[in-house]
């Protein structure tokens, strides 16, 4: 099992998702899919996880990778463009981002 260290040198990616109720399930699916087909396989994946919020109206998903141009290769797969383009269409938003492990408790 990972777990989360100050010392991570890797590249640490949290995505926020946005929907309705109404595509919640149909956006944790896709994600999920992706996640178990697709990016789970990638070279440089380390963990992932994917959260969603009591009302359904957020997912956020939070994954380690050895190094930052790992999860851009990722992004750039045929595979996962085209996953992309569909899990866009079920959300209102969603925005990736990089962070560095600040402090660990």
């Amino acid at each position: 099992m990972a777990s989360i260290t100050r010392d991570f040198e890797g590249q640490t990616v949290i995505t926020t998702f946005e929907m309705s109720p109404g595509t919640a399930a149909d956006l944790l699916e896709a994600l999920q899919d992706a996640w178990e087909q697709v990016i789970s396989k990638q070279p440089g994946f380390i963990a992932g996880a994917l959260h969603m919020n009591d009302a359904q109206t957020r997912i956020a998903s939070y994954s380690q990778w050895r190094d930052r141009r790992d999860y851009q290769a990722m992004l750039r797969t045929p595979e996962m463009r085209e996953r992309n383009r569909h899990i866009h269409a079920l959300a209102k938003s969603f925005e990736p981002v990089m962070y560095e492990v600040a402090a660990t408790y």
